[in-house]
């Protein structure tokens, strides 16, 4: 069954060109390097592409083969065209591709490349495989199956992937299949330590700062087994930090002794707050992201809600609650 589905996904790529790559808004690691990775590979295939992304890359990603070239949509503009041919990866659904979609044709055709349990296969070839550490890890696949080698460029992509999404290699979806892919992108150059430093070790100034404001909000349920802090437009204001300083954030409530989910809030202007939600086991938090609209994974996933920062904080700690009592 997966041979035949990467063999499809082979075929959608050779039988066509002029591509449009996309990933989901806020691209973390695996949803970049999975857009370089794709771009790499059509270009070793001498097929024309465009990568598209409603956000920026984070800086710390800027190393990464053509990263800059991505497009990226922080002003409202219309599209500068649309494409038959598009390739979105790591999204959860079709609604994480943002205002990319804009670039979208109407006869528009799609290989959508995935790991999250959560996909509902809306491309018009779907690649996907829930128990992958990440989108990376297809993405090695793909590249195998099409026959490329592997070069220091995609290697170090690859690698980035998987280092991230695996919390360096910590989380329980670090397969055998994973270690292995790992000892091969090493083996063609990649820098593992030098990575690690720069993606999991390094923390910038306005993380700290957004780190100092967020623990002093760390709020615990009665029971202490839900945990969560918040940051507001007016943080990242006052302290110079940017959405890419969140990153990592929830972790801090998810990691103290006996707490079952950690949750960070964040909230977007006065439009909206994006909420993260991390797992310790018990809890399938890609269900409570589901009831809101969201998805993700069982430990870890997310939703974006329109109410005020305090309604939302109710409604989703009511359901994390309910879930929590219901095992």
């Amino acid at each position: 069954m997966w041979a035949r589905t990467l063999q499809e996904a082979e075929t959608f790529i050779r039988e066509r060109d002029d591509f449009l790559v996309v990933s989901h808004v806020q691209p973390d690691g695996d949803a970049v390097s999975s857009t370089v990775a794709v771009g790499w590979l059509l270009e070793k295939l001498g097929k024309k592409y465009t990568m598209l992304n409603e956000g920026p890359v984070p800086s710390r990603l800027h190393f990464l083969w053509k990263s800059s070239e991505i497009v990226t949509l922080e002003e409202e503009k219309p599209p500068l065209r649309q494409f038959r041919n598009v390739i979105a990866v790591d999204c959860a659904d079709f609604a994480r591709v943002g205002r990319t979609a804009a670039w979208f044709a109407p006869d528009m055709q799609m290989l959508n490349i995935d790991h999250h349990p959560t996909n509902n296969g809306f491309g018009t070839v779907n690649l996907l495989k829930f128990d992958a550490a990440a989108t990376a890890e297809i993405l090695f696949e793909l590249i195998d199956q099409l026959s490329l080698d592997i070069d220091r460029d995609v290697a170090s992509a690859i690698y980035t992937g998987l280092l991230t999404d695996t919390g360096g290699f910590r989380y329980s979806s670090t397969s055998p299949l994973v270690m292995s892919m790992a000892s091969r992108l090493l083996a063609a150059g990649v820098n593992g330590p030098e990575l690690a430093e720069l993606l999991l070790e390094r923390i910038s100034m306005g993380q700290m700062r957004m780190l100092q404001r967020g623990l002093s909000r760390l709020t615990f349920s009665g029971d202490q087994q839900i945990a969560w802090l918040w940051a507001t437009s007016e943080d990242l204001a006052e302290t110079g930090a940017t959405n890419e300083d969140l990153e990592g954030l929830v972790n801090y409530p998810r990691n103290i002794e006996g707490v079952q989910v950690g949750i960070l809030f964040k909230e977007n202007g006065q439009k909206s707050v994006k909420v993260s939600m991390r797992s310790a086991g018990r809890v399938n938090v890609a269900a409570v992201a589901q009831h809101f609209g969201g998805g993700g994974h069982v430990r870890a996933a997310g939703c974006r809600l329109t109410d005020p920062l305090p309604e939302v904080i109710n409604q989703v700690i009511e359901i994390v609650q309910k879930a929590l009592d219901e095992q």
